[in-house]
C-alpha cells in the first residue's frame, strides 16, 4: 500500500463501485461493505478492461506501478518511479516486465541493464495543513519516526519542523529508517564541527535529505555505505591539514568542503602536496581556490597520483624525421662507400699489372 499521505489519489474504475457507490469518485459503500474515501481533488481513470487484466495478473506491484504511470499521463521515467514508490531497481523492473508482458506499457527500446541516475527532486517544500500532519501522526510508522527524531535531537518538534519531517517522508519519499540515519548523521556532523551540545536545524537536515535523494540513497544499505565513506574521508582531514602546514587546528566549514572534495575525487596525499607546492610557488601563500583549480584540472585528466601527474609532465621524446639518417645509418653508409673505393682501387692495380 502506498505510504503517500497528502494529497489522496482517487482511482475511478470504468465500472460501478457498488450499489451505493458513485462513479464520480465521491465516497460510497462498495458491495462488500467497505467504505471508499475518494476525494475529488485528483482523478485517475482506469478502464474496466485494464483493471480486469491487472487483477488477473495477481501482481500488486504491477498494479501500483501502472497507477503511478497513469497518474503522470505516461511522462515518468524509472528513476522517478523508484523515488515515488521507494522501491529498489530490481523490484520495479519486475513489475514493469509484468506490465510489458501484458501489453499494458511499452518499454523503451534503448533500455540498458544499468539503472538510471535518479532525477533531482523538486526542492519546493509541500504545504501541509494541521489536518494533514494530524492524519500523518495517526500512522504508526510516522508517529514512531517523529518520536525517534525528537529523542535524537533532544527537543520537541514544532509545527514547521514537523512539516519538514513530513515532507522528507511523504513528498521526498525517504523511508523512515533512512530518515533516522539522516538525522543521526547530521547531528554527529554538527557536533564535530561546532562542539558537543550543538544540534542541526531541521532546515539543515532537509537540505541534506534532498542531497541523499539526488544520490539515490533510498534504502538503509546505501545510506549506511555513504555514511561510512564520509567518516573515512573525515579521518583523513587532520593529516591533510598538517600537509598544508595548517598545524592541528580543525578546518573551517569551507576548508573542510575543499578537503573532502579532494579525498572524494581520489587524490593521494602526495598529489595534494604537489598541488600545494605549485600554489605556494605561484601565489606565495595558500590560496584554496587556486589549489582547487589545479586539482580539478588533474581530475579532469584522470590524474590522481603523484606518479601519474609526474609522468604527464615529462616532455615527449622528439620525433625522428624518417628522411634524416640515424648515426648508425650514417656509419653504415660511410663503410659501404669506403669499401667501394677500395674495390675500385684494387681493380685499377690489377689492370696496371695486366698491361705490363
Amino acid at each position: 500500500m502506498s505510504r503517500r499521505i497528502c494529497p489522496f489519489t482517487k482511482v475511478v474504475f470504468s465500472c460501478k463501485i457498488g450499489k451505493n457507490g458513485d462513479r464520480n469518485g465521491r465516497e460510497g459503500t462498495a458491495a462488500n461493505g467497505y467504505v471508499l474515501h475518494l476525494p475529488k481533488d485528483e482523478s485517475v481513470v482506469l478502464p474496466g478492461p485494464v483493471a480486469r487484466r491487472l487483477v488477473e495478473t495477481g501482481d500488486g506491484d504491477a498494479a501500483l506501478v501502472y497507477i503511478a504511470v497513469l497518474r503522470s499521463s505516461g511522462s515518468i521515467d524509472e528513476a522517478a518511479l523508484r523515488t515515488q514508490l521507494r522501491w529498489p531497481a530490481q523490484r520495479l523492473r519486475a513489475a514493469l516486465d509484468q506490465l510489458a508482458a501484458q501489453g499494458l506499457i511499452a518499454r523503451p527500446q534503448t533500455e540498458t541493464a544499468e539503472p538510471s541516475v535518479p532525477a533531482p527532486p523538486s526542492e519546493r517544500q509541500p504545504e501541509y495543513t494541521r489536518a494533514d500532519m494530524a492524519r500523518a501522526l495517526e500512522e504508526a510508522e510516522f508517529a514512531s519516526l517523529t518520536k525517534a527524531v525528537e529523542d535524537k535531537l533532544g527537543k520537541k518538534l514544532t509545527t514547521p519542523n514537523l512539516a519538514i519531517l513530513l515532507g522528507l517522508y511523504d513528498q521526498l519519499g525517504l523511508p523512515a529508517d533512512v530518515i533516522f540515519l539522516l538525522v543521526g548523521f547530521c547531528a554527529e556532523r554538527t557536533a564535530k564541527q561546532y562542539g558537543e551540545g550543538r544540534i542541526p536545524t531541521m532546515r539543515q537536515i532537509e537540505k541534506e535529505g534532498y542531497l541523499w535523494a539526488r544520490k539515490g540513497l533510498l534504502d538503509q544499505e546505501s545510506a549506511s555505505a555513504y555514511i561510512r565513506k564520509y567518516q573515512r574521508s573525515r579521518e583523513a582531514l587532520p593529516q591533510l591539514m598538517r600537509l598544508l602546514r595548517l598545524d592541528d587546528r580543525k578546518p573551517s566549514p569551507s576548508e573542510e568542503k575543499y578537503l573532502l572534495s579532494w579525498v572524494d575525487k581520489g587524490f593521494d596525499n602526495d598529489a595534494i602536496e604537489k598541488a600545494y607546492d605549485q600554489t605556494i610557488l605561484y601565489c606565495k601563500e595558500l590560496k584554496w581556490a587556486y589549489m582547487n583549480k589545479i586539482l580539478c584540472t588533474w581530475d579532469q585528466q584522470g590524474l590522481h597520483t603523484l606518479q601519474a601527474i609526474n609522468a604527464s609532465e615529462r616532455p615527449a621524446p622528439p620525433r625522428r624525421n624518417r628522411k634524416t639518417p640515424t648515426p648508425s645509418q650514417d656509419a653504415g653508409k660511410a663503410a659501404q662507400e669506403e669499401m667501394a673505393r677500395m674495390e675500385k682501387y684494387l681493380q685499377h692495380l690489377r689492370s696496371g699489372k695486366e698491361g705490363v
